[in-house]
């Protein structure tokens, strides 16, 4: 049985009885000192302090004074249907206040890689892109006098000994991104590279070792070295993070539903909840 008690005042679910000295009054309903002080800071001027206060005193004043006159002129039925939306409302925050508290308290956050994995396996076809993706590096150089060969030859290869080379002298690079183990949007690679646009994007960015182009700001060297359409399988270590949080909000919708079958069961037994033929 999962239980959890909070600790909560004998007027929660009442109007709380303010004391001191009041500053404003609508009828029978008193604004006081210590409802408006919390509203004061320490780095607030005299000013914009009167001025803050005198605002919410008469923001607090329209709204009684709309509800005293809302249930002068407002039927009785719709009174009561408005009450019973407002108490439906009040059942509704306490009741998901001590379930987000049950949830932080008891839930196990932990999903594995191994979980994920086995989810996304048997769930593979609701994992569909919506987009493409490319695995891809390049390269933005400006017109300066580069070594084009050597880097060219570097980039086309790109083994541990070439990343290095090319990290060395990346200060020489106008933009670069070299990441190609990681997946990354058919937009965002168009929003790196001038060039590239969606009307030309299906031919520059398909999957190929070395592409080179050239505009008015300077030489683009582009390497795909993998790339999905979209409506293809997505990459587990693409959707990881989205089936890793689908896992956890049925773990936590498991154990809410756990959660109000222990408490009526355990209402039942002590008499607190009784059913009447």
């Amino acid at each position: 049985m999962i239980l959890l008690t909070l600790p909560v005042s004998c007027d929660l679910l009442g109007s709380k009885v303010p004391t001191g000295k009041p500053v404003a009054r609508v009828g029978n309903a008193f604004l006081y000192e210590e409802d408006i002080a919390k509203l004061i800071t320490p780095e607030m001027s005299a000013e914009d302090s009167t001025t803050l206060v005198n605002s919410y005193i008469n923001r607090w004043a329209t709204k009684r004074l709309l509800v005293d006159n809302a249930q002068r002129n407002i039927t009785l039925a719709e009174q009561d249907r408005l009450n019973n939306l407002v108490e439906q409302y009040k059942l509704d925050l306490f009741s998901q206040a001590y379930k987000d508290a049950l949830v932080a308290r008891s839930l196990d956050s932990t999903i594995s890689d191994a979980q994920a994995q086995q989810f996304y396996l048997e769930n593979k076809e609701n994992f569909k892109l919506n987009e493409a993706l490319l695995k891809f590096r390049y390269l933005e150089m400006g017109d300066a006098d580069y070594n084009i060969d050597e880097i060219k030859k570097r980039f086309t290869r790109f083994d541990a000994e070439d990343k290095r080379y090319l990290d060395s002298i990346s200060v020489q690079f106008k933009a670069q991104y070299l990441n190609d183990s990681t997946w990354i949007s058919l937009d965002k690679v168009i929003a790196r590279i001038p060039p590239v646009t969606i009307e030309n994007s299906a031919p520059l960015l398909n999957k190929t070792e070395f592409t080179q182009l050239r505009d008015s700001l300077g030489l683009y060297l582009i390497a795909v070295k993998d790339r999905l359409d979209r409506n293809d399988d997505a990459p587990l270590d693409y959707v990881l993070p989205t089936v890793k949080q689908i896992l956890l909000n049925r773990r936590k919708l498991e154990l809410i539903k756990q959660l109000e079958k222990d408490i009526t069961k355990d209402a039942i037994k002590n008499k607190q909840f009784e059913l009447y033929n």
